[in-house]
């Protein structure tokens, strides 16, 4: 022996197993535990075998009946007074107890558990009482055996847990199911399920239908139901019954020729698949006058190789997948095939939606796809995961497009976009939680029918369809979750109501997007006018009544702005120069042109011109003069012309000068030879610049880049028709340096250089009298002043105070005046001038120092110095006109000054001298 210990008391009920720990060392049994003396529990731990433990419970529990290992560590004990109690061997929780009950009155004789099941049983007095092992506190079901007056004995699981048996102590035996095998089918939405070993209930809970139970006769392996008739069976037999209004009639039974794995019905076939094959054959044959071939056939032929998979049953159809990976259809109706699609690997499932005009299959490597035999394309189903067991398509009419695929603990919600702008695809809307041991059986706008193990069904929302509640409930998030479901659906009457109640434009606008990547023309044309989008309403409206399909999803791509899909659409409908007026349109110059070498030849040269301009304004000009010369027709006029006009430019700013300006003077507009001559200016080739802006009638810019080049003659050809100062100021100085003075005058003149040609006048030409009459017309204070020292110098100096005032130098005047002795011709031209006070004054204080009293009297009255003007007026000699005495009478007059107008009185009266005037 490796290892022994003794025990106070006699044990019983030995068990081995593992004692819950820290450190999760080994996994193997390393506790031995064992009842000793009815009451306690002892438990060895082979590691530590100087520590055993021993676990004494209150004194009204009683003897120990019974105790089992469970879960990690976990044991349950029934006591024989009716309780029982769970304690953990935790070293922690060693000695608590994790959970107790009184589940039986007087006693209790045994307790089973099924880990399969998650269950725990005791029983006692005359009832069995079964728990959940996850919440002990919940009871899952109480089981009386009234007839049993002595009471029960023991009790066991079978491994699966489907039954329980029970001994009594009058020496009989109950066997219980405790959990059916899950069997049921669905056809269209009638649904059959097992609800008992020998009873099947066919309900219809979509149109309301009473349940109906039927009792079978063996316990079936396999259920299936059609429109009319129920079949169950086992092994290779089936049996048919017949569904009345009310009542259930059997048919018959049918031996097949192997054992069945899965049948289908439909309103008047059958057809079974086992070992490889499918017989498919009516149900009712009497009293129908069918032709014998008509009754039954076997698939595949003998001649055909290979095995079958799986197969389905549709009103139409008998469709069946082989492991070559071939999927055919057979029609009933015409009894031969109509269809048959190739794949890879092997077809494990196939299921095809109410109507046959698409099917979902899964293949050997876990991928599920769906085809459309009406076209013939395959569509690989999008993150498909490899545990799905199976597929459901929607029974709702009008969510055509809408499956479901599960596995053990979740449905996935996968929706078919059969008419989408980019193409028929399949998205993954959502995923689902579903309970453990649930099989979905049919689903029904979003509603999902499923099985349990309890002969039950109970119904689950798909979390993808949680817009089917109350809207008006919704806050905005869930109204904005609802919206994105609606359109994944394609439920768009619901993302209406959607819409109007969130109210946004944003929304409105992604609805309308999702009708237009549907092709839902009208109902976009219907969310646009709400959303007062009336551009998108008018093009919609242009384009609803295309029948051609890739040419209206081309338009809508092009509405939705995916301008590179709209143009493989176009191209792939009827209508492919659409293509081309929609890269014209988006100014796509380049694809335009590939377009146009396939589409339409004829539209080269316009397109190869719009082009050349973009690629000009990109300073590509190589390219651009290569797309100018292309775009030359030689039959159209006016586009010809902006064409070489191109070529024109562009040959210059290639530095193909000759060329590009021979083009431009040939060329009829002036606008080009501007253009052209500026480009030519800017490279600094000045004579082909002036050329071309001559030969535009630019004069002014030809003669400005003439003297550039100082080109004088041509400038003075240029010069009649030349408008601007400048230029003439230009030529002038330039004919001046030459010493042409007479020509420099006329370009001065004619640029209103009047200094410079007053200059030359005197200067050069010798016309003082051309000069001196430009001074008087022009007002010229420089001219003048040049005026006046020309005078100077010829000695003239009455002519030169008289210039010298002109232009406004007084000082100077006054200067020369005073040393020539010439003031007397100062004075008159500066009276006849508006000139200051301070002149008036230094010209008067002059002739008052020469003693002329009669000149110095005048200009003090000028200066407003009335007395000193007064003296001087008495004092002037007089004359014979007696002008200075009238002079004196004005003084006085304006002076307005009593003192003065005494003097003169006094003066007139002879006071002075007593001699009056």
């Amino acid at each position: 022996s490796i290892l022994q210990t003794s025990v106070s008391s006699e044990p019983s009920d030995m068990q081995f197993s593992v004692m819950k720990t820290d450190e999760r060392v080994s996994t193997r049994e390393s506790t031995v535990s064992a009842v000793v003396g009815k009451r306690t529990l002892f438990l060895f731990n082979l590691n530590d075998p100087d520590n055993p433990i021993d676990l004494k419970f209150q004194q009204p529990y009683g003897n120990i009946v019974n105790y089992k290992w469970y879960g990690d560590g976990y044991i349950m004990i029934g006591f024989s007074q009716g309780c029982f109690v769970v304690i953990s061997t935790h070293i922690r929780e060693i000695g608590q107890e994790v959970f107790q009950a009184h589940n039986h009155k007087d006693n209790l004789s045994s307790i089973a558990i099924s880990q399969s099941l998650n269950k725990a049983a005791s029983c006692g007095d005359n009832c069995i009482k079964i728990h959940d092992l996850t919440d002990m506190k919940e009871m899952y079901a109480i089981i009386n055996l009234d007839d049993e007056n002595k009471g029960v004995d023991q009790m066991a699981w079978t491994d699966d847990g489907q039954l329980l048996a029970v001994s009594t102590r009058r020496g009989s035996l109950h066997v219980f199911l405790t959990k059916l095998p899950i069997l049921g089918d669905a056809y269209s939405t009638r649904i059959a399920y097992l609800t008992s070993l020998l009873e099947v209930t066919i309900a219809n809970h979509v149109e309301s239908e009473l349940p109906v139970t039927v009792s079978v006769e063996v316990e079936p392996s396999f259920v299936a139901i059609g429109v009319y008739h129920l079949a169950v069976g086992m092994n290779n037999r089936a049996w048919f019954y017949a569904l009345g209004e009310n009542n259930v009639k059997k048919l018959k039974d049918v031996e097949y020729l192997g054992t069945v794995a899965s049948m289908h019905l439909n309103s008047d076939y059958a057809a079974a698949l086992f070992e490889g094959k499918v017989q498919l054959h009516m149900i009712e044959s009497e009293g129908l006058d069918a032709q014998e071939e008509r009754e039954t056939r076997l698939f595949p032929a003998d001649d055909d190789k290979y095995r079958i998979l799986c197969h389905a049953l549709t009103s139409d159809f008998l469709i069946y997948g082989t492991d070559t990976g071939v999927i055919y259809y057979f029609y009933i109706e015409d009894w031969q095939y109509v269809n048959e699609y190739r794949h890879p690997v092997s077809v494990r499932k196939v299921f095809p939606d109410p109507s046959g005009t698409r099917m979902a299959f899964i293949d050997d490597k876990s991928d599920g796809f769906v085809y459309c035999p009406v076209n013939d394309r395959v569509y690989e189903i999008p993150d498909f995961s490899p545990t799905i067991k199976g597929i459901l398509w929607e029974n709702w009419p009008m969510d055509k497009g809408v499956f479901v695929a599960f596995d053990d603990d979740k449905v996935y919600t996968y929706v078919f976009h059969k008419d989408a702008i980019q193409g028929s695809r399949i998205i993954l809307a959502g995923g689902t939680e579903v309970p453990y041991s649930y099989k979905p059986l049919l689903l029904y706008n979003g509603e999902l029918t499923c099985q349990t193990q309890s002969g039950k069904t109970n119904n689950i929302y798909l979390s993808t369809h949680s817009f089917l509640g109350n809207l008006k409930d919704f806050g905005p998030d869930m109204l904005r979750q609802a919206l994105t479901q609606t359109l994944m659906l394609k439920r768009f009457s619901e993302a209406w109501e959607v819409c109007r109640l969130l109210n946004d434009q944003s929304c409105w606008n992604e609805l309308g997007k999702a009708c237009l990547h549907h092709m839902e023309v009208d109902f976009a044309i219907r969310v646009y006018r709400t959303s007062g989008n009336a551009g998108m309403v008018m093009s919609l409206e242009q384009v609803k009544g295309i029948e051609d399909h890739n040419l209206l999803a081309g338009h809508l791509a092009m509405f939705t702005c995916d301008f590179n899909l709209a143009q493989d659409l176009y191209l792939a409908s009827s209508c492919p120069i659409a293509a081309l007026e929609m890269q014209k349109d988006l100014q796509h110059w380049d694809r335009a042109l590939q377009l146009a070498k396939r589409l339409a030849p004829d539209q080269i040269p316009f397109i190869s011109k719009e082009y050349a301009v973009q690629l000009e304004f990109m300073g590509d000009y190589v390219n651009a003069l290569a797309h100018y010369e292309k775009g030359i027709t030689g039959n159209n006029k006016e586009h010809d012309e902006i064409c070489l006009a191109g070529v024109a430019q562009m040959s210059i700013r290639m530095g193909d000068i000759r060329r590009g300006v021979n083009q431009a003077i040939k060329h009829p507009s002036r606008l080009l030879k501007r253009d052209c001559g500026a480009i030519l200016e800017n490279m600094k080739q000045f004579s082909e610049a002036a050329q071309l802006y001559e030969k535009g009638q630019y004069f002014d810019k030809a003669a400005s880049v003439y003297i550039r080049c100082k080109n004088w003659a041509k400038v003075g050809e240029l010069l009649p028709q030349v408008s601007s100062p400048k230029i003439h100021l230009q030529y002038a100085k330039a004919k001046e340096a030459d010493g042409r003075y007479t020509e420099a005058v006329v370009a001065y003149e004619h640029a209103k250089q009047w200094d410079s040609v007053i200059r030359l006048y005197l200067d050069h030409l010798n016309n003082p009298e051309k000069a001196v009459n430009i001074v008087r017309e022009t007002q010229s204070l420089e001219g003048a002043k040049m005026v006046a020292r020309f005078f100077l110098q010829l000695g003239d100096y009455g002519s030169a105070i008289q210039f010298l005032v002109l232009s406004k130098c007084n000082n100077e005047a006054f200067t020369l005046a005073q040393q020539h002795n010439k003031m007397e011709i100062y004075a008159d031209i500066i009276s006849s001038e508006s000139t200051t006070n301070e002149d008036y004054q230094s010209i008067a204080l002059y002739f008052e120092a020469e003693k002329k009293h009669f000149q110095a009297g005048k200009f003090f009255l000028l200066c407003g110095q009335y007395g000193r003007a007064l003296r001087h007026f008495l004092q002037s000699p007089s004359t014979e006109d007696n002008l200075a005495m009238e002079m004196a009478i004005e003084t006085v007059g304006r002076a307005k000054d009593q003192a003065l107008t005494n003097q003169l009185i006094d003066y007139l009266m002879g006071e002075g001298d007593g001699m009056p005037q």
